[in-house]
């Protein structure tokens, strides 16, 4: 299944994503100011896309902010999502200029976010759905690497998001929530500022 238009990236592509994305991180640490958008970019990164940066240290969540929509070009999401992640994350304190060395910098581009109807287990494929569950004002996001590493079935997949965003667990169900699907391309360093691969997001069974 296709989710909404997709741009594929290469491994350069990827590369230079995240290579932008930690100079944004260092950059903004270190004077508190991003970079300027780079004369260099490529074109792909001037279509509309929703993006999300992700800091890992020592294996473990460190920051994670996004724009899932694409109001805005993938280059913008991603400088925004950098910033963000590094210094406005809620559940952490800012990066500090001795954690650079020891943060890992991943990149997540997103497709346009579609809604499912009905809304099923049988719809959402774990390992390569992402999932934003919306009620009233509410809202709740989860990226589709997150089920995949911690092995949970689709229903799982759907309740944790439904908490994501605050509700009760079984809110998918209900007639006035709305949940959206997304595919991603996702790249990171395989070590602090070091070697940059795309992460393969395996299918699983539901």
């Amino acid at each position: 299944m296709t989710l909404g238009s997709r741009v594929e990236l290469t491994e350069s592509h990827g590369s230079w994503a995240v290579s932008f994305a930690r100079r944004v991180i260092e950059s903004v640490v270190k004077t508190g100011n991003p970079p300027p958008k780079p004369e260099d970019v490529d074109g792909v990164f001037e279509i509309e896309r929703g993006a999300f940066v992700t800091l890992r240290k020592n294996g473990r969540l460190r920051g994670c902010i996004g724009r899932p929509t694409p109001e805005q070009s993938a280059i913008k999401a991603i400088r925004a999502a950098a910033v963000e992640a590094a210094t406005n994350d809620p559940r952490f304190p800012p990066v500090s200029e001795s954690e650079l060395s020891t943060v890992t910098v991943e990149v997540s581009i997103l497709t346009p976010p579609k809604e499912v109807t009905p809304v099923d287990s049988e719809a959402i494929t774990v390992g390569q759905d992402g999932l934003i569950v919306q009620r009233n004002d509410r809202s709740g996001l989860l990226l589709p690497q997150v089920p995949a590493d911690q092995s949970w079935d689709a229903e799982t997949f759907l309740t944790k998001t439904c908490k994501k965003a605050g509700l009760q667990g079984d809110c998918w169900q209900q007639p006035d929530t709305t949940v959206l699907q997304f595919r991603a391309q996702v790249f990171e360093e395989t070590e602090p500022n070091g070697p940059i691969e795309r992460v393969g997001l395996t299918e699983q069974q539901n």
